[in-house]
């Protein structure tokens, strides 16, 4: 008895959030991508405002149902004085799955609104795209896609957050596979504050400042947030008295002198 109520424990607590955001129905589960929006949603600094090197990181929630359960994330750069941002991200319908190239970098994601989860502007920003510049071509997982648990365009971001020790950042709970360890087992935490435990993706947990504490089942995270004095859900993200760093309205480079 026991046992079954351990069992029925575990799956509300790990289904509950996704079921929860399903039933609130703001995910589109029966839309077409050809007509789903792509436009900008007006997050990232003007360029002709901004001279400044500037790198962000983002995500919005995946297409179609996959919604329910996660987020896409990808990282945009702007060297200083570039007329154009470059799109840094991992999908599952090219080969290589890792590609660079200039566009919107606050585009929805196939009919959903991106967040901003860092920015950096300046000096912290050249810094940053010397790193991620050098770190891109090492990508382990440039002929490999998968879903769940990983790799995928989450395993990336992490992944770079990882290596690149000037891109302060930590993704969002629902980033599915960004757990995704491939044979290692032991890490650092993507923000370089704590560890990490992986099984394949399947199974494991972090602890770190940045991330607070978090147990990853089946690639879904239930956990504490300390820095938001709240909790996270599979499918809900966090849930706390403060909010967590993350931005959905305009964001600008700090002016010298402002």
């Amino acid at each position: 008895m026991k046992w079954l109520l351990a069992f029925v424990m575990v799956v509300a607590l790990f289904g509950g959030g996704p079921l929860y955001v399903w039933w609130l129905g703001d995910i589109d589960t029966r839309g077409d991508w050809r007509n789903a929006d792509r436009a900008s949603a007006g997050l990232a600094p003007e360029l002709a405002r901004t001279p400044e090197a500037v790198v962000q990181v983002y995500s919005a929630r995946a297409f179609n149902w996959r919604g329910i359960f996660a987020v896409h994330a990808w990282i945009v750069t702007k060297p200083q004085g570039a007329s154009q941002y470059t799109i840094h991200q991992v999908t599952r319908w090219g080969r290589p799955t890792l590609s660079s190239r200039s566009g919107t970098p606050d585009r929805a994601w196939f009919g959903s609104a991106p967040s901003v989860h860092a920015t950096l502007c300046g000096a912290a920003a050249e810094l940053a795209i010397e790193q991620i510049e050098a770190a891109l071509p090492t990508y382990p997982y440039m002929d490999r896609y998968r879903a769940w648990p990983g790799p995928n365009s989450n395993t990336f971001v992490a992944w770079l957050i990882r290596e690149v020790p000037a891109l302060d950042a930590a993704l969002p709970s629902t980033a599915v596979g960004k757990d995704y360890l491939g044979r290692q087992i032991v890490v650092r935490s993507p923000s370089g504050t704590g560890m990490q435990v992986s099984l394949g993706g399947y199974l494991g947990g972090t602890i770190g400042i940045e991330e607070g504490l978090e147990v990853h089942l089946g690639g879904l995270v239930v956990g504490i947030d300390p820095r938001a004095l709240g909790i996270k859900l599979p499918g809900v993200g966090t849930l706390g008295l403060w909010g967590r760093q993350e931005t959905t309205g305009p964001v600008e480079c700090p002016r010298e002198g402002g």
